[in-house]
């Protein structure tokens, strides 16, 4: 059976770097992110949805919603994420058909690799056979803000500050990797833990992704209406 990696971490982490070097290992890789957006693209019901919950100025002149345009009404507001997130459609089923995919389609010794943002705490990391989570010093991640997007100080700051803490899901982790020493100590690392993966796999000695302990001690909320018996 194909492998399935989980990767995920905060804002500027190094996530996209991890996922490349994956990919240059054979691996076949989703960004979560990119597969959500096509939910809400143009001539989709999501798309309707969004302009009817945010108002038609977030299309842009290419008649697709504007990204930009859309996070601002959203960013730092969890009731206004809500709505969007209640607006785009089945995400969960979408990142779920993904991975299905890949578990029906690819080679015994293929993998996929699914990056997003949100991995562990909607559940997504239980459909994964390793969950990776990459962090770094606030500093770091500070620096690479202002560089990549050219935010100054006070908004990569700001940016920094709405992320969810790395240490209150580094327990649903099979693997940290720390991206503080350079792009070459977090591409050999990866190649390791990779090549160590697949030794544990044909072993068969590979546990149980970590993810499942830390779910039993945190789970998801009941929902309303199951919570209703409805």
């Amino acid at each position: 059976m194909p492998l399935v990696i989980g990767v995920t971490g905060s804002i500027a982490a190094g996530k996209s770097l991890v996922c490349r070097t994956l990919v240059e290992l054979g691996a076949e890789h989703c960004n979560a992110d990119t597969l959500v957006h096509g939910l809400y693209a143009p001539n989709t019901p999501g798309f309707a949805r969004v302009v009817a919950e945010f108002g038609a100025d977030v299309v842009g002149p290419d008649g697709a919603i504007d990204r930009r345009k859309l996070g601002a009404r959203v960013f730092g507001q969890p009731e206004a994420m809500r709505r969007l997130t209640r607006a785009m459609g089945d995400i969960t089923g979408t990142i779920k058909a993904e991975i299905d995919r890949w578990r029906a389609t690819l080679p015994e010794d293929g993998c996929g690799v699914m990056e997003a943002v949100n991995l562990i705490e909607p559940g997504y990391a239980g459909w994964c056979d390793a969950t990776w989570l990459v962090v770094c010093r606030p500093e770091t991640a500070k620096a690479r803000l202002m560089a990549r997007d050219g935010f100054d100080a006070a908004q990569a700051a700001q940016r920094l500050a709405s992320q969810r803490p790395w240490e209150q899901r580094a327990g649903a982790a099979d693997l940290l990797l720390r991206n503080d020493n350079g792009r070459e100590a977090l591409v050999d690392a990866v190649r390791y833990a990779y090549r160590r993966l697949w030794e544990l796999r044909r072993d068969e000695s590979l546990p149980r992704s970590q993810y499942h302990l830390w779910r039993a001690a945190n789970p998801l909320p009941v929902a309303a209406g199951a919570a209703a018996g409805g």
